[in-house]
């Protein structure tokens, strides 16, 4: 990510799946290149909430997100983004290898919860049409778990069950 060509919008979302959303129909709305990423990011303290950050986005980019009324500046908000629009996430459906989820997409790196190094790249992954890897030390980093039948699926599920939904 070339960090001159990143904007940061804040919302005032305070869920990923909405953050996700908006990222997503922003994205659509305002033409990105198909190199473009999209990245959320937790912000803690007085104002808990979920940013957007985006690139590349021009100055016409972030000016027309200001009159929309959203709170716009230059800049990523960390390094740790998790990133929604990136190239190559529409073509990670279904079930795919690891070397086919590296080649695919702008993924770099894939690491498996308690497993040291990197899976073998005929591991199939089944992705849950979820795929959402971090930036990690400026690589884009996809976490994946062990599931039942010998394949791995990505840390994040797409439906997170809310924390105490049965009470």
């Amino acid at each position: 990510m070339n960090p001159s060509h990143v904007i940061t919008v804040d919302a005032g979302v305070r869920e990923l799946r909405a953050a996700d959303h908006l990222l997503l129909e922003l994205a659509a709305g305002l033409g990105l290149p198909e190199d473009a990423f999209g990245c959320t990011h937790l912000v803690r303290g007085d104002r808990p909430r979920v940013v957007l950050s985006l690139t590349p986005a021009s100055g016409g980019t972030a000016r027309l997100l200001a009159a929309k009324g959203y709170e716009v500046t230059a800049g990523a908000p960390d390094a740790v983004g998790r990133a929604v629009l990136y190239p190559g996430a529409s073509a990670l459906t279904g079930t795919v290898t690891v070397a086919e989820l590296r080649a695919r997409s702008a993924i770099s790196r894939v690491v498996v919860l308690g497993a040291p190094g990197e899976p073998p790249p005929d591991q199939a992954v089944v992705t849950r049409d979820h795929v959402r890897p971090q930036w990690q030390d400026g690589e884009l980093v996809l976490t994946l778990m062990p599931a039942v039948g010998g394949v791995l699926v990505p840390f994040e599920v797409p439906d997170p069950t809310p924390c105490c939904a049965d009470h």
